[in-house]
């Protein structure tokens, strides 16, 4: 019957375009009425029984959360074990082993999403991200392109064999789940769904133990890839069928995959983001940090047995960026110790001091939980969380600083709101965050505000933006369609400080490339009409900072390139140079 009330549905002539989200909803009302169903199906019931000769109109009409992947890229986030933080635990921290939550990964209480994913699937990142592909492409997504977020802690801080086995584990399940079912213009969705049995209810605890077991059993087997591999341009053997280790072998296969990891991010904390640690998340094929500073005042991190100081997060951005990373700092706002005039100043000194400038931004205002030492202090009377009205105040303010080159990702923790004894109270914080921009008429020009997000571009102009970053010279080139204000793509090319490996010596580095629009097929020239991606901009792009590099006099350019991409740029004339990709200019 749902075959039916979706052919129909997709059949509507009311239903002409992608947007109509109204005139879907008011006609699935009405053919459930027609049909005498129980209830209104949701889009991925509709998309899960449609006919195979409209599932490119239903993935256009009936994709679910398309936010997901309007950057182009699927983010996919996988939460590692509950480990204890080496320095302790910090004032704030409602997680961790032993907690009043039992036992959860570091900063989580296990009731955020991600958390809960984990959980269901034992901490298993193969099982984890099966299990987020999977929904994704039951919600009409093609994730060909992932980014893989590692989140629960200080990752460096863990034994590296056990990092190296995460990261492994992540990409078999990227490489397996691409060979099996996306290895075209659309997903194989007659063996997807006869895989995990879809149409099927999540509650069902045997269909469940039965995925689970084929799932395990891939795990351990793999799926037959050709063994041979391809040839590097330098000779060097790009074969799985060797001697090395499970994680190089891994990267090599998502080189081509159905589903590629074209980007790697790590949290960490800025003593556990020096030369070390870098050298061993380049290896890993990490290409973003997550750098959590929190403040930029020391009595605020000595106050929150934070385990280190403001000199660590100067060393570990210059560090990290001349390796070449993306760097996305936590700002903790209302610490203790830091007044609201505090905070307010924060975010002028985060885009005027050379030191900080960070691509990328997650905010998080101090909360109070449950069994932490700040549980404690605010019990006591020693100290009083920032309200909703006064942190969406602070970040609204806040905005009016953060320039065209950064991206602010988040203004809250996921984390229910039923959770918190104190402090933010509301799970939309950005909403209202919003409203006091409206109310105070600030415009924010940053990233997330100007991505396409649906819409067509016009005409396409190139800008490049420069500024003094801990120790280097950042250029942004950006692709913009001025008539709509909108970002179409853009590069962060970076001239290093310092040269911390052979590889970079000489050279410029491309810390980004990165071109918006709905994640399509790579190679494709786009599932949806007007989509951004596959149009030569990301090219154009490289080409521009190729030259700014030749007229400050570099050799060659290096782009710290995440693993799924490397095929891109060799189709541009790099190649394999360590750690890196690069070309001589």
């Amino acid at each position: 019957m749902l075959a039916r009330v979706c052919e129909e549905l997709l059949s509507s002539p009311e239903n002409a375009s992608a947007g109509c989200s109204e005139t879907i909803q008011h006609n699935k009302i009405h053919l459930s009425k027609k049909y005498g169903l129980g209830k209104i199906p949701s889009d991925i019931e509709l998309f899960l029984h449609c006919p195979p000769e409209l599932i490119g109109r239903a993935r256009m009409l009936l994709q679910t959360k398309p936010i997901r992947t309007q950057s182009g890229v699927a983010p996919i986030a996988v939460m590692v074990p509950p480990r204890a933080c080496p320095h302790g635990r910090c004032t704030y921290c409602p997680g961790g082993p032993g907690s009043v939550f039992g036992d959860t990964p570091q900063s989580y209480t296990g009731k955020e999403p991600s958390t809960m994913r984990a959980i269901r699937n034992s901490y298993d990142p193969y099982l984890i991200v099966m299990n987020r592909l999977e929904h994704l492409v039951a919600a009409g997504h093609y994730p060909g392109k992932a980014e893989l977020i590692i989140q629960g802690g200080t990752f460096p801080a863990m034994d590296k064999t056990e990092q190296d086995g995460i990261i492994t584990d992540c990409l078999k399940a990227m490489d397996d789940f691409g060979d099996l079912f996306l290895r075209g213009e659309q997903p194989d969705y007659a063996k997807f769904k006869a895989f995990f049995e879809l149409p099927g209810s999540v509650k069902d605890e045997q269909r469940g133990q039965r995925i689970r077991a084929r799932l395990l059993e891939l795990k351990e087997q793999g799926v037959g890839r050709d063994a041979a591999g391809t040839e590097e341009p330098d000779g060097r053997s790009n074969g799985i069928a060797d001697s090395s280790s499970p994680l190089l072998r891994e990267q090599r296969r998502n080189e081509t995959a159905g589903v590629r990891c074209v980007a790697l991010a790590i949290e960490t904390k800025p003593d556990w983001g020096l030369l070390e640690h870098g050298l061993e998340m380049l290896r890993q094929g990490t290409t973003r940090i997550e750098l959590g500073i929190q403040t930029l005042y020391d009595e605020p991190l000595r106050l929150t047995n934070r385990g280190h100081t403001l000199q660590d997060s100067r060393d570990s951005s210059r560090i990290l960026r001349d390796l070449g990373f993306k760097l996305t700092y936590h700002i903790m706002l209302g610490l203790p110790g830091v007044t609201k005039e505090m905070d307010a100043a924060v975010f002028k000194d985060l885009f005027n001091n050379p030191d900080w400038m960070p691509d990328s931004l997650k905010i998080y205002p101090c909360m109070v939980f449950p069994g932490t030492s700040l549980y404690q202090q605010w019990k006591r009377g020693k100290y009083a969380p920032l309200t909703t009205k006064e942190a969406a105040s602070i970040i609204a303010e806040g905005t009016r600083h953060v320039p065209d080159w950064c991206r602010i990702m988040r203004v809250q923790r996921d984390i229910p709101s039923f959770l918190v004894e104190a402090g933010v109270d509301k799970t939309n914080l950005r909403q209202y965050v919003e409203q006091e921009r409206r109310d105070k008429s600030i415009q924010s020009r940053d990233i997330r505000d100007r991505e396409p997000k649906g819409k067509h571009p016009e005409s396409i102009t190139y800008r490049t933006m420069s500024y003094e970053a801990s120790g280097g010279v950042e250029f942004f080139i950006a692709a913009e369609d001025t008539t709509q204000d909108l970002l179409l793509g853009f590069c962060r090319l970076r001239l290093p400080g310092q040269e911390l490996l052979p590889e970079l010596k000489g050279a410029a580095i491309v810390r980004e490339l990165h071109v918006y629009g709905e994640a399509v097929p790579l190679g494709d020239e786009g599932v949806f009409s007007g989509a951004v991606q596959h149009r030569g901009i990301g090219k154009a792009l490289l080409g521009l900072a190729e030259g700014i590099a030749r007229e400050h006099h570099k050799q060659k350019v290096v782009v710290i390139s995440g693993i799924g991409v490397r095929e891109y740029y060799r189709r541009l004339g790099y190649n394999r140079d360590g750690l890196f990709m690069s070309r001589g200019i």
